[in-house]
């Protein structure tokens, strides 16, 4: 069973921080990048040179940005793509009854076709994303303003969902906040979110004990991706870049779950993360199991 508590107590400080997620408050008018620069700027006196996150935040947006420090960027790819919750405030051109917008925004549930924004970094062309929640919160009908919660597919862009809906409602609409609550397996209830400034004066003052408390072990993949236990005489082979053979397995029946497996899967020594590896139907060598992804210890 997963025990970050036990993880963390166990961890010196120092090893803890290069394996770690950190969930920070983004304030307003920062970019994501300033944030992870910062951010590895505080954690640099623990020899910390890398460190990113797992979803950009436009700069006027707020809220809930995980940062991966050290080797935990590694494994920063299998966290990016998972849904994301934001609560936000749109404004409307004209004036409009609360149940017509209501009805317009169930419309939007679903699968839908989003063209990204002229601004956006991305290619402007279609995607579908999915929207599994958009409902209003508040409205404000003497104001035409409205308060609102959208949990959507990674990717969605919320200011071009709320600008499609005041098209679709013929008055135009536009958002003016926006701040977000949720990121995968992370939230704002989360007790380690915290604010850059908070983990600033607890590092200048070493304060480590209580900084303990708002790093979280990145061993949390394990909570939501399949992992399997390997022989220890095996992991000098994996660290070294070996792909997974039956024999390497502690349980060797294991294997034909994991030829099963579409997805990339963790290999354990003792609960200390080896790999991530990913099998395949296309290997040459009918012996190989799975091939590494990602080699986290070496």
């Amino acid at each position: 069973m997963l025990d970050l508590k036990k993880i963390k107590q166990e961890k010196p400080i120092e090893e803890l921080v290069k394996f770690s997620i950190i969930l920070i408050d983004k304030p307003a008018g920062w970019t994501s990048f300033d944030v992870v620069n910062k951010t590895r700027g505080i954690f640099s006196s623990f020899g910390i040179k890398k460190a990113g996150h797992f979803g950009t935040l436009d700069p006027n947006v707020t809220g809930l940005l995980p940062i991966c420090l050290g080797d935990s960027c590694k494994i920063q790819e299998y966290f990016m793509h998972k849904n994301k919750t934001y609560i936000g405030k749109m404004k409307f051109h004209k004036k409009i009854a609360r149940e017509k917008v209501e009805n317009g925004m169930k419309k939007f549930l679903g699968k839908i076709n989003q063209l990204p924004p002229v601004k956006s970094r991305v290619k402007r062309q279609v995607r579908q994303r999915e929207i599994i929640e958009f409902k209003l919160l508040d409205f404000d009908s003497a104001k035409s303003e409205a308060m609102f919660i959208s949990k959507v597919e990674a990717g969605t862009y919320i200011r071009k969902l709320v600008h499609d809906l005041g098209e679709s409602l013929g008055i135009g609409a536009q958002m003016t906040e926006l701040r977000r609550i949720e990121a995968g397996i992370f939230s704002e209830k989360n007790p380690e979110y915290t604010t850059l400034e908070n983990l600033s004066g607890l590092v200048r003052d070493k304060n480590f004990e209580e900084l303990k408390r708002y790093l979280i072990p990145s061993e949390i993949i394990l909570s939501f991706m399949k992992s399997f236990p390997v022989k220890e005489e095996s992991i000098t082979k994996l660290k070294n870049g070996s792909p997974l053979f039956k024999q390497m397995l502690v349980n060797e029946k294991d294997a034909k779950t994991i030829q099963e497996l579409k997805d990339a899967f963790i290999l354990l020594s003792e609960n200390k993360i080896i790999e991530i590896a990913k099998a395949s139907s296309q290997f040459q060598n009918p012996e190989i199991i799975a091939k590494p992804e990602v080699v986290l210890i070496r």
